[in-house]
């Protein structure tokens, strides 16, 4: 999804790179979006979204992990592979002593097929799907530590924006929670995240989430994942990672 580079993610129109056509918050929703704010967005709940997607993935690991993960044109296992890295390139940005503010962290990327993920991550095929799941868990735990020992104050390269480590706890949140509907999607699982956890992550990072919407639904809705009653199914989307604080002084 939007790690900080012009990458789509395959049969999702509005993944990275792709200008939305939600309009930018003006600093009276921003606003409002704080007065309704249900809390910060906290490294438990990323260790939260994580742990759920890696117990839940846990009950099928004798499932068909190269059918496709939902509407993408990635296999559950290289949509895990992606979700790993994404969360290992967010802990990548908070982690420099000065984290450079015009440019992600220069590291090398690969994919291991045409069409497959462009990733700095991958699993070893022979450790099994639990073995891709520890990955995921390993690349989880490490935003949690960056998000716990980095303040408030700082502040790191996105495409978006700089944010903060609230923000990119949130964002991986998403990631987390999306992709894992990709991947249960393709596992035939059924599951839904805690509701608290989706509100603190749409209001750190979506503030035109429309209001009175199970928030679950609208996560996947603002994700270009499902229509919403009057609202069809989003192509174009992005976040808005730069902190409240700034947007609205």
């Amino acid at each position: 999804m939007y790690r900080g580079r012009n990458e789509p993610v395959p049969g999702l129109s509005g993944s990275a790179g792709l200008i939305p056509t939600l309009p930018h918050p003006g600093s009276g929703t921003v606003r409002r979006m704080a007065a309704e704010h249900p809390g910060p967005v906290t490294s438990a709940d990323v260790d939260t979204a994580v742990h759920l997607l890696v117990d839940t993935a846990s009950t099928a690991l004798d499932a068909d992990w190269d059918a496709p993960a939902g509407a993408l044109d990635w296999s559950c296992w290289e949509t895990c592979e992606h979700l790993a890295d994404s969360l290992f390139y967010y802990a990548a940005q908070l982690s420099p002593r000065v984290p450079p503010a015009d440019a992600p962290v220069p590291m090398g990327w690969a994919k291991r097929r045409p069409g497959g993920p462009e990733n700095l991550i991958f699993a070893d095929r022979e450790a099994g799907p639990a073995g891709v799941l520890r990955v995921v868990e390993v690349c989880g735990a490490l935003l949690v530590a960056m998000v716990d020992t980095r303040p408030p104050s700082t502040r790191a390269h996105h495409v978006f924006g700089q944010s903060d480590p609230e923000g990119f706890a949130a964002m991986g949140i998403v990631e987390t929670l999306v992709h894992a509907q990709d991947v249960f999607d393709g596992l035939g699982l059924d599951w839904e995240p805690p509701a608290a956890v989706c509100a603190r992550t749409l209001a750190r990072l979506f503030p035109n989430t429309p209001p009175d919407t199970d928030p679950w639904q609208a996560l996947l809705w603002v994700t270009g994942r499902t229509e919403l009653p009057g609202r069809p199914r989003l192509t174009d989307w992005r976040w808005y990672g730069t902190p409240h604080k700034s947007t609205v002084d």
